[in-house]
């Protein structure tokens, strides 16, 4: 079984809070944990590089 990490801190996805969305730019799967989202943690897309808040 694989396990779902978060796309900024690769942390556990277990909390409730947290988002999975495809990204803007070329669709690919986009994972936030809680504690990333509330606190504006920067993510950069595994597979086009875009970054974000």
């Amino acid at each position: 079984m694989s396990r779902t990490t978060c796309t900024s801190c690769n942390g556990p996805m277990a909390e409730e809070g947290s988002v999975e969305f495809g990204c803007p730019a070329c669709g690919a799967t986009i994972r936030r944990c809680y504690r990333c989202r509330e606190q504006s943690v920067e993510y950069i897309c595994p597979t086009c590089g875009l970054r974000g808040p």
